[in-house]
């Protein structure tokens, strides 16, 4: 056990270099992918319906993440000094918090929209319309802001307006706790689960298929392997590591201190870098023929119908050529 002044002597140089350098690349990557995501959804957009919508929600959610990473860049780099007042700080931290769960939301829509196009294909076939996905969108952008809406009755900023905090101030950090883990549970465990299920259970139904060409079957299991993982990588480390850093500042303020308190804070910056990845990520996942893909495996495996697996296959959002390659099955 150390004292409470030694725990409070952490070296922060490790935020102000690391953070700012991956904000750069994520605003730089982000921005181009989201354009072209965008630009694609434009020249596509009279076949637009299903999954599309949660396509082009999504790219909406990272673009205004993406808007807010260069006052980020600005302010980690220069030792977290802040200069642009505490309402924009809120309005900031609020649009993080959006795009985070808004992106949780939307990745969820989309495996569900993907589970019962390809696992339940007969049966959805014709059931879900565009008007059900523009509802179905629209509730995730409210149930999404009123989870987020708390955050900004918290301080952001300390009394001289010069720190932004991703989290609160110390006054108000067991509070802070409580909201954080109930956010965890509703916005990213619950959605984890229900995406879990899904891919594997299109996991499980391609591994049962003994008429299924093994190559195409391979490289259906690791797209959905690959999936999973990246979620899982961008958003599991940020939750675990940003409640565990708030229940050691709660201890550090109680007087107890332990050594490997400075640990758990570099390791809640390597989250909020993982994150924001999402942002730039998002596009290449979910905008380049990832559903022609599943698509053809079904397809190939005799277990949807070639006029259904075209159908779907129109609400999968980029390439012209998607269509064609499916007619040609």
């Amino acid at each position: 056990m150390e004292s409470n002044s030694t725990c409070k002597s952490i070296n922060f140089d490790f935020t102000h270099t690391f953070l700012p350098s991956v904000y750069v690349a994520v605003f730089v990557l982000g921005v181009i992918g989201n354009c072209l995501g965008l630009k694609s959804m434009y020249d596509n957009w009279r076949k637009i319906g299903n999954v599309n919508i949660f396509v082009l929600n999504l790219c909406l959610a990272d673009i205004l993440y993406l808007l807010t990473l260069p006052c980020l860049v600005v302010y980690y780099a220069s030792s977290s000094n802040w200069i642009f007042g505490d309402v924009f700080c809120k309005i900031l931290r609020l649009c993080f918090c959006i795009n985070l769960y808004g992106s949780i939301g939307f990745l969820t829509c989309i495996s569900v929209y993907r589970y019962l196009g390809i696992v339940h294909t007969l049966r959805a076939k014709g059931r879900i319309t565009t008007r059900h996905s523009v509802v179905i969108a629209s509730l995730v952008w409210f149930l999404v802001f009123l989870q987020c809406l708390p955050d900004m009755f918290f301080d952001k900023t300390n009394s001289n307006v010069t720190s932004c905090f991703d989290t609160t101030s110390d006054k108000y950090i067991r509070e802070y706790l409580k909201y954080s883990v109930g956010r965890t549970v509703v916005g990213f465990a619950i959605p984890l689960l229900i995406m879990l299920c899904c891919y594997g259970h299109v996991a499980f139904t391609l591994m049962s298929r003994k008429d299924t060409d093994v190559i195409l079957k391979l490289r259906c299991l690791r797209l959905v392997v690959i999936l999973t993982l990246l979620f899982a990588i961008c958003f599991i480390p940020y939750h675990i590591f940003r409640n565990l850093n708030l229940a050691t500042r709660i201890s550090k303020l109680e007087g107890a201190c332990l050594k490997w308190y400075s640990n758990v804070y570099i390791a809640n910056q390597v989250g909020n870098g993982l994150v924001c990845l999402n942002s730039a990520i998002n596009p290449l996942v979910y905008l380049f023929n990832s559903d022609d893909l599943l698509m053809k495996c079904f397809v190939k495996s005799g277990r949807a119908p070639q006029s259904a697996a075209v159908s779907l296959v129109a609400d999968c959002p980029l390439q012209k050529q998607t269509l064609h390659s499916m007619a040609n099955l």
